[in-house]
């Protein structure tokens, strides 16, 4: 039975958005190998001329889907990173920002965690790219506060990132929306753990 446009994908939207939004939707229900090109199309009201046109492969929408997420992630960290508050509640922000960002986007973060793996070996490296500019800006808020004595040298910058991202990263494995708390309420937990493992 060919999947249909959801009230989120609606016809009004233009069309690379409409084909991201059933991409998306159609990957976290079925997987990326098991979702056809056809099938996009399909439950998009869309030719395939017109996902060739805008996407150049299947591939490029995998990519798309995660580089969205990690371009407001990137966006918002720089705005946190750059501002004037001290340093602590600045790596705070961002630690916090990172969570509520990723369970909003959570279809986007399983899809591409699972997935990643089937990326062309340009793309990959791509995403590894842009994902080590976004983990060296988190690292440096942390070196900072590590070099004026804010927090806690005994840890390695690169290893209290690592830590943090890995509960990042395994959101999608456990969080579910009608659990007993909010993405904001994880986030500050998280966030909260992070600084008290840095703190002297």
């Amino acid at each position: 039975m060919p999947a249909r446009t959801t009230s989120a994908e609606s016809a009004d939207m233009p069309v690379p958005q409409r084909l991201l939004a059933v991409a998306t939707r159609l990957f976290a229900e079925r997987g990326y190998d098991r979702t056809s090109v056809q099938e996009i199309v399909e439950a998009a009201g869309v030719t395939k001329g017109a996902l060739y046109h805008y996407f150049g492969s299947k591939d490029d929408l995998l990519h798309e889907v995660y580089a969205r997420m990690l371009r407001l992630q990137q966006q918002r960290l720089d705005a946190v990173a750059d501002s004037d508050a001290p340093v602590e509640e600045r790596l705070r922000t961002a630690a916090a920002d990172v969570v509520v960002t990723t369970i909003e986007n959570l279809d986007d973060a399983m899809i591409f965690f699972r997935s990643m793996h089937q990326l062309s070996p340009e793309k990959y490296k791509q995403v590894r790219a842009e994902r080590r500019r976004y983990h060296e800006r988190f690292r440096a808020l942390v070196e900072e506060g590590q070099r004026s004595g804010v927090f806690s040298s005994a840890t390695p910058a690169d290893l209290v990132v690592d830590y943090h991202f890995g509960s990042v990263h395994h959101l999608s494995t456990w969080y579910r929306a009608d659990g007993p708390l909010t993405p904001q309420q994880v986030a500050d937990h998280l966030a909260d753990l992070l600084l008290r493992a840095l703190r002297p």
